[in-house]
């Protein structure tokens, strides 16, 4: 067997890194019963090193693309054209060329047409795809064409799409490699792309065909349309006939030519029924033998499909797991709890701990990330009332995908059943809970959110101080009975009580005064500044922490430059150092918990790295005087009570004194109780903080042992693998690559909101009203309107924002509350009324506007936006 060239006999999945993703899939595909796949070989890698990547010229060209930057296409495409004038420069060697040669005497004569295909290291995969980045010829004859083709495709991995390509996606050069596919060609009369998942919907059992005359470039190249057809269980569920105006077609004396397509079949459908069934079925065989839908190209010739190439849909997200044979739907967790990104698995089962002794299921894992099964809650009749209710309060575009899903009477006629957690409040049930409720609100007792928040950080130091000496074992006991705790303190029925309360005292406030006096969002202005918020707590107290910095130009200058490792000793070194260290320890010791995704216990805290604070302290400085949190505190307070008080004398002017006075104890509960909303999440970072902290000090032991190479490899362990590890001093590393490796796939992929256990993803919509022309569509959560700069962040360590700003986001959680003092209003993705970045603008009396469908993608970064949230859109006044 050569080392430079292998028949598709020779070839299996398992030979990618000698014949790239598509020759791989080829050789795979030759394995399968009845199917049927035209006959070749594949030049392998081990030949482009030898030729190309040794060559003392070309190796000093490949080295010089390191320097590029993805957006420098002038800097690239002269760089590659370079590389690719001195790749078909280099003479192929002899003993390839007689490989070659030899295989191809094995397919045919020197008449015997063939495909010559690019086929890279990285392309073709499941986990990515470089579809289109390399080169590929048709109708090539005879030997010294093919070899010429072989060395035009070497050449290809450097066209400028594919430098770009890898330089955006961090691929190095040297690292992705060449193989080319040479392959016997087809004619056929028909030909096209068939996806075993529905490319649109991605309903994992809807088969979509696109077919067209002639060979199957044309359309995939974009030259022509295609008839598409749709195909579920052997059933055609729609067709689409288009016009077909040109076919491509082999030209006698190689490659291709267009000619127009005459006649009635300008108007046929490309494939009869019969057909369309036969390629349903192929494909199906094909998925099944490779585990995963497929994208796979047909050609049709002489009465029989020949496969040329299968490979793996890569842009599905993965189906949330059910056995049951029945249908399910899911809703993404991480849309109701702004944090959309994967987790790393040890979030995960943390995570999953917490609601194993909340004595829920944490849901389902798909693409590293939770997903909640709202069958039961669809299934009955009130919980399917209440649970839209809630989601509309949360994101109402997930709660118009569920109505969406409602309209599928098929599909919700064989929904699992089963019994629904709506009324899951813990132990004695809502009883409880409801008694505390009314109790609350009779008495508006502005004690009780300062003693629940008081007995919580009781148990924080207790927790603190019990953890101090343990480890190994003992430690992750430790931590897991902690989670006991934890739940008692979730299931405290005047804790849940105090947080509903302030809700629906806004809601009802909200809903009156629109009744009454047609006034919309009033509970918006009533809720600044009010009592117990921590969140708005957090970006206040870090004006204070900036004035201690404003006061030490040294120590300013220093934070500018200031890294992860050195940050604090640094600071020592700097005049002023001390008095801002001290600062900003108290602010760590409050807050420090708080980062970017924090219910992954994972990510980063400030109190592990300060550094993530400074872009907000410097723009504090710059955009706000000294003493500007009591000032804007007091501000708050102010426009609240006069907002109280206008809206009650127009209630009594109105609507009678009664009502006035009912009024006036609803607007004093939401004063007293809507802060402590965002108290439950807090309580549980400050014990993640502590809980990692132990942690990570037992994954430094595991690094010095040499049982993992970095502390940070457990956060690809379980909890229970990470305890085993250090029970036993062992791990299989292989699990922690593998899991690392489908950790990045996953972080790629957008979560659906919901998503079906077919794998339909469903986009809810909603009524856009009498929108201004060329408005985006959002839900008011916070009203006012505001015009200014769009600052697009999608991180926190890029947040540098200027006095005037308006924030525009895909998600914010608690971590970004320091952030919206220094804008003026924010637009995000993701959101509804009661998530935390519509309760933290409301506080700060900052219009809102959330639910904008792919905001970040459509306004650009410093153009004039102008927001409005009391009717809910933004609006693009200038590209400056």
């Amino acid at each position: 067997m050569s080392a430079y060239v292998l028949g598709f006999h020779d070839i299996d999945k398992t030979r990618i890194a000698l014949v790239g993703g598509k020759g791989a899939n080829l050789g795979e595909l030759s394995s399968i019963e009845g199917v049927d796949v035209p006959g070749g070989f594949c030049v392998t890698t081990q030949a482009y090193l030898a030729v190309v990547e040794r060559d003392p010229a070309v190796g000093p060209l490949i080295d010089g693309l390191a320097g590029l930057r993805a957006d420098d296409r002038a800097g690239i495409a002269e760089a590659a054209a370079r590389l690719r004038a001195a790749i078909e420069a280099l003479a192929v060697p002899e003993e390839i060329r007689r490989d070659i040669t030899t295989h191809l005497a094995g397919l045919g004569d020197d008449d015997v047409p063939y495909a010559v295909r690019s086929s890279a290291t990285a392309e073709d995969l499941p986990s990515s795809s470089f579809a289109g980045q390399q080169d590929t010829y048709l109708n090539v004859r005879g030997a010294q064409a093919v070899i010429d083709g072989v060395r035009r495709c070497w050449a290809s991995l450097f066209t400028d799409r594919a430098v770009a390509y890898r330089i955006q996606n961090g691929f190095d050069h040297h690292a992705v490699r060449l193989s080319v596919v040479v392959q016997r060609m087809v004619f056929p009369e028909a030909a096209g792309i068939m996806f075993t998942a529905d490319p649109v919907s991605s309903n994992r059992k809807v088969l979509s065909i696109d077919a067209g005359f002639g060979l199957g470039e044309a359309f995939v190249s974009g030259l022509v349309n295609a008839d598409n057809y749709r195909v579920r269980d052997g059933r055609i569920i729609d067709k689409k006939i288009v016009e077909q105006t040109m076919e491509l077609y082999a030209a006698p004396g190689g490659g291709t030519l267009e000619r127009p397509v005459e006649g009635l079949r300008r108007h046929a459908q490309t494939l009869d029924d019969e057909q369309i069934l036969l390629l349903e079925r192929l494909g199906r065989r094909i998925e099944a033998h490779y585990g995963r839908p497929q994208d796979i190209e047909w050609g049709l010739c002489e009465g029989t499909f020949s496969v040329l190439q299968s490979r793996p849909i890569t842009t599905l997200y993965p189906v949330p797991p059910a056995h049951d044979g029945k249908n399910h739907v899911y809703i993404s967790y991480g849309h109701r709890q702004m944090m959309t990104d994967a987790f790393a698995p040890l979030g995960l089962s943390l995570f999953a701990l917490l609601h194993d002794k909340l004595g829920r299921t944490a849901g389902v894992v798909a693409g590293d990330r939770f997903y909640k099964d709202v069958s039961a809650e669809l299934s009955s009749s009130w919980a399917r009332v209440a649970t839209l209710k809630s989601l509309g309060q949360v994101d109402v575009l997930m709660a118009n995908a569920l109505r969406q899903v409602l309209k599928k009477k098929d599909f919700i006629a064989d929904l699992a059943r089963g019994k629904t957690s709506m009324l899951d409040f813990g132990e004695g049930g809502v009883l409880p809970m409801a008694r505390q409720y009314l109790k609350l609100s009779r008495e508006d007792d502005p004690n009780v959110v300062p003693e629940l928040i008081a007995h919580t950080e009781a148990t924080v130091e207790e927790l603190r101080r019990g953890i101090v000496g343990k480890s190994g074992d003992e430690l992750f006991a430790y931590i897991i009975a902690d989670h006991d705790v934890l739940a008692e303190l979730t299931f405290d029925p005047r804790s849940v009580a105090a947080a509903f309360l302030g809700i629906q005292s806004v809601n009802w406030v909200n809903k009156r005064m629109k009744a009454w006096l047609g006034i919309q969002n009033a509970a918006d202005a009533i809720a600044q500044s009010a009592d117990h918020n921590v969140v708005a707590a957090m970006g206040l107290d870090l004006l204070e922490v900036s004035d201690v910095v404003r006061a030490h130009p040294a120590v300013a200058r220093y934070l500018e430059g200031a890294e992860r490792e050195t940050f604090f000793s640094g600071l020592a070194q700097v005049e002023g150092g001390d008095a801002v260290a001290a600062a900003l320890h108290a602010y760590l010791a409050r807050y420090g918990g708080h980062c970017g995704g924090d219910i992954d216990i994972t990510r980063t805290r400030w109190s592990e790295d300060p550094t993530q604070l400074v872009p907000l302290i410097l723009s504090n400085i710059r955009n706000f005087p000294p003493g500007e949190r009591a000032r804007k505190a007091e501000r708050g307070r102010a426009e609240a009570e006069l907002t109280i008080q206008n809206l009650l004398g127009q209630v009594r002017s109105k609507a009678g004194g009664r009502k006035a006075k009912k009024a006036a104890k609803q607007m004093s509960l939401i004063r007293h109780f809507i802060g402590y909303r965002e108290y439950s999440k807090h309580s549980l970072l400050l014990r993640y903080e502590i809980y990692k902290q132990a942690l990570m000090a037992e994954a430094a032991k595991l690094a010095a042992q040499g049982v993992i190479r970095a502390p940070e490899d457990v956060y690809f362990l379980s909890l229970e693998e990470f305890r085993q590890a250090v029970n036993t001093g062992a791990l299989d590393y292989s699990i922690i690559t593998q899991r690392r490796e489908a950790h990045e796939t996953f972080q790629r992929l957008t979560p659906p909101r919901v998503i079906t256990s077919e794998g339909e993803v469903i986009s809810g919509e909603y009524d856009a009203g009498t929108l201004p022309e060329g408005a985006m569509a959002g839900i008011a959560v916070s009203s006012g309107i505001a015009e200014g700069r769009a600052r697009v962040i999608l991180n926190m360590e890029d947040a540098h924002v200027e006095e005037g700003d308006i924030l525009v986001t895909v998600f914010t959680d608690p971590s970004w509350s320091p952030l919206f003092i220094s804008v003026k209003g924010v637009v995000m993705e993701v959101g509804g009324v009661m998530t935390h970045g519509a309760v933290v603008a409301r506080e700060y009396g900052l219009p809102a506007v959330v639910g904008v469908e792919n905001a970040t993608r459509r306004i650009k970064d410093g153009q004039l936006i102008r927001i409005n949230g009391t009717e809910g859109y933004v609006e693009i006044v200038s590209d400056s």
